[in-house]
């Protein structure tokens, strides 16, 4: 059993005291070292339901010297907590969320398909209603003019199903109340809670008394409607995290391991290490990131690159984990643990995009902070008011009780969160991660585009374009020449070559020697045959200032083809632009490349403003003079180079074929390599700024109708309930409407078919 610091309970749910030297050594092997200096250690905090939680928890846990960074996820109902092991232990921090009321799991063995809140609200809301319309069955007889003995006798059967209804269904509201008055804090349960139990404790008084009128119905409707409200926003909250849920069940548990002396063992997906070889059948997913080493197959990479067509696998070729093998069995040797492959990255790329502090978050949590003591400052007043001045405590108490349950801030708790959970799920599905929620507020505020050009306008590898000396025979021995090679340049020719339908069995037999930083050379009948830099050539007299890259075949030193290569635009990219154009963006270009291919791009896509051969800090001071001068920035970009510009712009996007470091710079990766993302993030990232002031707004209307209304005795607690769960689903549901529309999202779900081959036709027919 694992070892547990005080607060923290095993996957089991049950706690577990063990010495503090223990509690640091198991808290200290769940964290990772992140370096210089620091460390961060996930743990679970199943009990948070509201931006209150959220707020109480980080600000506890910033207040110590140790922690550097504290991050809730409501959506994952995860704590991930960055800080320095050497200035505390960790237990330090385990015991400031536990101050707070709140429960923590350790991950390890925590089953994450079923954390049992679903069942438990599930079955509670089913008693609370079931005895409801028992009570509520009674309460019609009553009203219907029962005789007195009969009355009572039927309230005290309401009683008797009541107390146990609302002990038991009850103590989903109870345990968050107590937990937070044990600890010196008010939470929107506490309001909830209050309010059920003084409608229940003045019911059993009112029946003691032989009162006409009692409120047992009420009390167990209000806590059916409440239960109701809180199952709802459960089940849209997993509706909303099911890409994530997806994605992680994509990730087989185990795989079979081929040992050294070649038998075969079971491994689970966390023992994997670098440099084993796994055993990978047909119809299984890769576990880890790896290179195959042994055997051919068809791959659907479809999860990875977005690609529908099947691709031929060999030895040598890095798969991604979640890459399915199709027709033959493969080895693999591991490159990644399962914690830094593919899919755990895009993991943590959808946890993070909830669990991020926007602007309008902010804003939320504030409120959501302040709403509790007003709360209860209101109901009391109520109480007081109608009490003195109408003299009817018992009026008083029902009013109270009314604006308890009115003036749950639980609309206001969701106004934003869920715009940012259905938000990044739609976008996942179009291919896109969100890795920041405050990167999406910002996206919708973006007036300015600047792209870099190489693997980002471009396909990023370069192509042949055109044949400028030589006929279709040459092409051919070239063709021959460049299969031998792995240069780009040759992967070029041979592209060309079979796009052009030539045989790809069609390989120089000869020795071919390949001359570093000149070309290749090889020797038949007709002599020596080189293909490479024009120089090394005899081309230097020939070679033509196109500004493209250019390779020169010539025979027994002279020139006999010649061929030019340049990388080439995607093929959705000037529809891209178009896009963006019609949504009211400037686009810029800036590039590290030469001008010439630069400007030619450029012109080709209708970008009007360019600029080439720029160094890194160049491009970082183009951003900021467009910020200075009042632009919002969205950088797009996919090198190592373009890190700092990434990071420098408002907001920016990445390709999932980009650099590590660029995707690390960059808030949205598009995993599809299709620039339809781009206007396709902007559109939908405008929509959620818009449902986002909506529900802001009907939080807002909701609370100006509701609470004049409960405070001025218009509104029975019964009503209450309804009203305040109703306002809940409805902040949620419009947050779903981002689910649907948005027609760019849509064309950046599959990429564009491939170019076709830049080469003329005519110029690759082999001679008869």
């Amino acid at each position: 059993m694992s070892c547990c610091a005080p607060g923290i309970e095993a996957a089991t749910g049950i706690g577990v005291a063990k010495s503090a030297e223990s509690d640091n050594e198991s808290l200290l092997a769940a964290s990772q070292t992140l370096g210089e200096g620091l460390s961060q250690l996930e743990l679970a905090v199943p009990d948070i339901h509201c931006a209150t939680c959220i707020t109480t928890i980080e600000r506890d846990l910033g207040e110590l010297n140790m922690v550097s960074a504290a991050r809730v996820n409501l959506s994952t109902k995860r704590v991930r907590i960055t800080y320095d092991p050497e200035k505390g232990s960790p237990d330090q921090m385990t015991a400031a969320v536990t101050k707070s009321g709140h429960r923590i799991l350790l991950l390890e063995g925590l089953d994450e398909d079923d954390d049992g809140q679903m069942g438990s609200l599930i079955r509670a809301m089913a008693v609370a209603g079931f005895a409801a319309g028992n009570i509520m069955l009674f309460s019609v007889s009553v009203w219907s003019g029962a005789e007195e003995a009969t009355r009572d006798l039927f309230h005290w059967i309401s009683a008797l199903i009541a107390i146990p209804t609302v002990g038991f269904s009850g103590q989903v509201f109870f345990r968050s109340a107590v937990a937070a008055l044990r600890h010196g804090r008010l939470n929107m349960d506490v309001p909830i809670s209050l309010a059920v139990v003084l409608a229940l404790c003045m019911s059993i008084f009112e029946t003691a008394r032989g009162a006409e009128l009692v409120y047992f119905d009420a009390s167990v409707s209000l806590l059916f409607f409440l239960l109701v409200g809180r199952t709802l926003d459960h089940m849209m909250r997993e509706k909303a995290r099911g890409a994530v849920k997806n994605l992680a069940q994509l990730a087989p548990r185990s795989a079979v391991q081929i040992l050294p002396d070649g038998s075969r063992q079971a491994v689970a997906i966390k023992d994997i290490e670098p440099g084993m070889i796994l055993s990978i059948l047909p119809g299984q997913r890769i576990p880890v990131d790896g290179e195959v080493i042994e055997g051919v197959s068809e791959a659907d990479l479809s999860l990875v690159n977005g690609e529908a067509e099947p691709e031929l696998i060999k030895p040598g070729h890095s798969l991604l984990a979640g890459t399915l093998i199709l027709t033959g069995s493969v080895s693999l040797r591991a490159e990644q643990p399962a914690d830094k492959s593919f899919l755990a990255r895009m993991i943590t790329l959808m946890e993070a995009a909830e669990g991020s502090k926007a602007g309008y978050r902010r804003v939320a949590d504030k409120a959501a902070e302040v709403y509790a003591p007003a709360v209860h400052l209101l109901a009391l007043s109520a109480f007081l008011g109608w009490g003195i001045l109408g003299g009817d405590w018992h009026v008083a108490t029902i009013i109270a009780i009314a604006v308890l349950i009115i003036t749950c801030p639980c609309a206001l708790g969701l106004a934003v969160p869920m715009v940012h959970i259905v938000a990044a799920g739609r976008l996942f599905e179009a291919g896109i991660v969100m890795k920041d929620g405050a990167a999406l507020e910002k996206m919708a505020l973006v007036d300015h585009v600047v792209f870099d050009k190489t693997g980002t306008l471009t396909v990023g590898k370069p192509r042949m374009r055109e044949q400028i000396l030589g006929n279709s025979s040459d092409f051919l021995q070239a063709a021959r020449l460049a299969r031998r090679s792995a240069h780009p340049f040759s992967i070029a020719l041979a592209e060309a070559a079979h796009e052009a339908k030539i045989s790809s069995d069609d390989v120089f037999e000869g020795q071919v020697e390949e001359v570093p930083g000149q070309g290749l050379k090889a020797r038949d009948k007709s002599g020596e045959w080189r293909l490479g830099r024009a120089q090394w050539c005899g081309a230097e007299n020939l070679k033509q200032d196109s500004g493209r890259s250019q390779v020169w075949l010539s025979l027994n030193g002279k020139p006999v083809a010649g061929f030019e290569l340049s990388d080439t635009a995607r093929p959705e990219a000037k529809e891209a632009i178009e896009a963006l154009k019609a949504a009211g963006m400037r686009i810029s270009l800036l590039s590290g490349d030469r001008s010439r291919p630069v400007m030619e791009l450029a012109k080709e896509l209708g970008i009007e403003h360019a600029e080439a051969q720029l160094t890194p800090a160049d491009k970082v001071s183009r951003i900021q003079e467009l910020q200075n001068n009042g632009h919002s920035v969205l950088m797009v970009g996919d090198g190592i180079n373009d890190a700092p510009a990434l990071r420098a712009a408002e907001t920016s996007m990445a390709p999932a074929s980009a650099a590590d470091v660029g995707r690390s710079a960059a808030d949205f990766i598009f995993t599809r390599n299709n620039l339809s993302a781009v206007p396709a993030t902007i559109l939908l990232s405008r929509r959620s700024a818009a449902t986002v002031r909506q529900n802001f707004g009907l939080a807002l209307a909701y609370n100006l109708l509701a609470v004049p209304l409960a405070m001025a005795g218009h509104v029975t607690p019964l009503i209450a309930a309804l009203a305040m769960s109703s306002s809940s689903v409805l902040v949620t549901l419009n947050a779903l409407k981002l689910r649907f529309g948005n027609r760019e999202l849509s064309k950046a779900v599959a990429p564009k078919p491939s170019s076709p081959s830049p080469v003329p036709p005519q110029k690759l027919e082999l001679a008869e």
